[in-house]
Parts: C-alpha cells; structure tokens; sequence
C-alpha cells in the first residue's frame, strides 16, 4: 500500500474499499457501481489479504445466488416457487394502480409485473415511484387463485448506506493535507491520481457539485471516452441518468392528469446523457419549464407552484474541434435547436471544458483504496444543506459591475467544489482564491459564448 492509501484505511475503518475489487467481482452483472461496493464495504473492507479474498468469494457468492440476469429470469422465478420464498437483488419500481386501490411493483431485470407490494414500504422509500431502486428483496411464491397474483414481497432492504456521522468525516479532513485529500476523492471516483494533472483533478471533481449542491446546473460538453455520464449512472443512489430521448414534462416535472410529481421532486441530481445533437427534436414546453425551474427552482402543476432542489447536469459529445467552433459558431453549437436558446444556456452555472479530459485508458484506473461511493454520497448529500460561499467574502469581494446571475454561478461553483475538497471549512486565502477564480473561469466561459453569438 502507499503512504495515502495506509493513511486512509487508518481513517476510516470500515468505509473504505480496494476500487480494484469492484472490477474483480463485477463481471457480467449489470449493476451500478454503489451497488457492488455496498457489498464489498460488508465484506472487504480491510487491508488483510486473507480477509479481502474471504470477502470477495462471499460478495460473488451473494451476486451468483441473488442477483438476477434477465436471461435466466425464469430460472429464478422456478427457484421461488420450488423453495416457496427466495432473495433477490433487481432493480424494483412501484406504480399506484388507483382502479385496484393498491401499489404495484416491477422487477426490472426478473421481469415481475403488477406485484402487490405493501404500501408501508412505497411510504418509506419514495423513490421506488420514481425510477425504482436497487434493492435485496425476499420474494415468495403463493399459490392463486388465478384472480391475484402468486407472488408476493415479503420484505424489501434498499441496497445503500443506513447511518452516517458527518462530523466525524469532516473531523477526518483535519488529518489530511489538501493534495492528499484531492487524491483520496480521485481514487474514490476510481481513478489513479498520479495521471492527472491538478487542474485535471478539479475537472474531475467538478462533475460532483450536482450532488452537493442544490439547484446546480453543469454542462459538460467534449469528446467521447473521457467518464462524462459514469459518474452520474455510477456513483451515487440519490442521482439519476437520463437519456434525451426519456425526457418529457410529466416524467421530469409534474403530470398534470394525476398529480404526480416527478424527477426533481425526488432525486438530488438529473443527468441528460447524450444531450447534444442539432437534430434530436424539442419539446418547447419543456424548454420553457426547465428555464423557469432552472431560474427559479420552482415549477407549477396547475395553479399551483411547487419547489424542488435537483441539480441538473448535461453531458453530450462534440464533433467539431474548440478552434473551429469558436471561429465559426461556438461552444454551444451541439446542442439541440430548442436548447441553443439564450434563456436556457444563461441559466447554466459553469461550463465545464470537456476536451480538457482525457479520454479514459485502463492505466488510469486505480488499484488503491478510497471511500466506499455509496458512503461519500452520503457525504455529499449531507453538505447540500449548506452554503460554503461566505467563505470566499472573508477574503474577497465580487465586484459590483458582475451581474446577479453571473455573480450567482460564480458562488455556486465555488460552494460546490469548497465543499468536496474543504468539507471542514478550513481553507487558507490561496487556497480560496485558486477554487474563486476556477469557478469564475466556468461562468465566464457560459457567459463569453452568449455574448459572442
């Protein structure tokens, strides 16, 4: 081990994983990466050889009898009714079916439909109506009548994190210098530090502010390969990954026939994944809402006006070099047609340049220990609640000539990133500066493309 990985494993017992051994009992299990190491921290979460070797044979035990594979669904569902109750781990949504007075669950990957499932459980975990989560599910097999269905949930336990101390974690920072701490968030991304550059480290690190910010919003935009959406699908519980083409006003905002409130209500951050293309077609009232929201963090369902704190992130590949999009168009120039509005792109807080990430290599990988993601997205989801932008005006002050909404991104991004690397608050004025004027750049960027057009 290194001296930063033996400093963190002696920090914080009990939280950390080998990110090597993610990869190493994956395999062809198509699960998210919070999911796996959620188990590897039951398991693995030591520096003992034998002990970390013990674990991962119980964590691919557990994934060979639990979890599902669409293509052998049948096979588990002939396994529940033989043994009459068996666990699970899918990825399990729940509908209100208001003709039967009662909610029902879908098994994504066993393929179960219109399962009763107790209302208690949909009251506790609200997110199952809303996208699903992965959970460890007992399933039993009954008898019918041919009237109900056979199958019933008899307990349901979300895969992710159940306590959490964030003074102790803040306490922790103390013990770690600052560019050991930025490397300790590297590798807990899963990424070996000694690849990147510091700049580098700050691009990385500035896809996390969605989660520890509330009402951000980020725009990525770069070739293809460099991680832009792994984040987002990957590393935490409370984020979502959307498709373009999934986007709809009811799905993201409100359906105005049920009542029902939708993504913002519910998750900390929404990523649109493959946002750009100059062809893909627009919903204008969706454009129109998403500005307001993005402004105001509110949006209406009727007359009524409802407020929400998701962050929203927007990632999509560019096609055309930087020099030729800035003589000839400009930064934006990928976007959809009813996104390349004026409104909507000075709503965004920062740009982040995504030609300046690398595209991903196996060699950046790391094989050192960091913080088990489901527990750091904890972390970070704690820090939401906080503004860390009164820190900068101990040293200094925006000039009064910044506009409000520039002066906002500005704040926003510095809060954001202050959080992630000085969660503990302490932070020298050089320090502040270097985080002030990165996220100064992020804004000017946005706001250099909108006067140029």
């Amino acid at each position: 081990m290194t001296t930063l990985d033996k400093k963190i494993v002696e920090e914080f017992p009990g939280k950390i994983v080998r990110k090597d051994l993610t990869k190493k009992v994956k395999g062809n299990a198509v699960v998210p990466s919070f999911v796996l190491e959620y188990l590897l921290g039951q398991y693995c979460s030591s520096e003992d050889e034998d002990i970390i070797e013990q674990g991962i044979q119980s964590v691919r035990t557990i994934l060979s009898k639990h979890y599902v594979h669409r293509d052998q669904a049948e096979l588990v569902k002939s396994t529940i009714r033989e043994k009459g109750r068996h666990k699970v781990i899918d990825k399990l949504s729940v509908f209100f079916n208001d003709k039967a007075d009662r909610y029902e669950a879908y098994f994504s990957n066993l393929g179960l439909k219109k399962v009763p499932i107790n209302g208690e459980f949909v009251r506790k975990h609200l997110k199952l109506l809303t996208g699903g989560v992965w959970t460890l599910i007992d399933v039993e097999y009954l008898v019918s009548d041919g009237n109900n269905s056979p199958w019933l949930i008899e307990k349901i336990k979300p895969i992710q994190l159940s306590s959490y101390d964030p003074e102790a974690f803040k306490e922790s920072r103390s013990n770690f210098s600052t560019e050991e701490w930025i490397d300790l968030l590297l590798q807990t991304i899963g990424l070996n530090p000694e690849h990147f550059s510091r700049r580098q480290k700050l691009l990385q690190l500035t896809r996390l502010i969605p989660f520890c910010e509330r009402n951000y919003n980020l725009i990525e935009l770069g070739p293809k390969g460099t991680g832009k959406s792994h984040v987002y699908s990957e590393f935490s519980p409370h984020g979502m990954l959307l498709s373009g083409g999934e986007v709809t006003v009811p799905k993201l905002f409100v359906n105005n026939s049920s009542g029902n409130i939708g993504l913002v209500g519910y998750w900390d951050t929404i990523a649109f994944d493959e946002f750009a293309g100059k062809t893909k077609k627009t919903n204008k009232s969706l454009v129109d809402i998403m500005k307001n929201y993005m402004a105001n963090k509110t949006f209406s369902r009727g007359r009524e006006t409802l407020g929400a704190e998701a962050s929203m992130a927007f990632v999509g590949n560019t096609d055309k070099s930087v020099p030729y999009m800035l003589k000839h168009s400009d930064l934006f120039e990928a976007l959809p047609k009813g996104f390349y509005d004026t409104a909507f792109l000075d709503r965004l807080h920062c740009y982040l340049p995504g030609w300046e990430v690398d595209i991903i290599r196996n060699e950046m990988f790391t094989d050192g220990y960091g913080l088990i993601v489901d527990y750091y997205a904890e972390c970070l989801k704690e820090l939401r609640k906080y503004d860390y932008s009164t820190i900068l005006e101990e040293y200094f002050e925006l000039d009064n000539s910044i506009a409000t909404r520039d002066k906002n991104g500005i704040k926003k991004t510095f809060s954001g990133l202050a959080k992630i690397i000085f969660p503990n608050k302490s932070m020298s004025k050089e320090e502040v500066q270097e985080i002030l004027e990165y996220a100064i750049e992020g804004r000017k960027r946005v706001k250099d493309q909108l006067l140029n057009r």
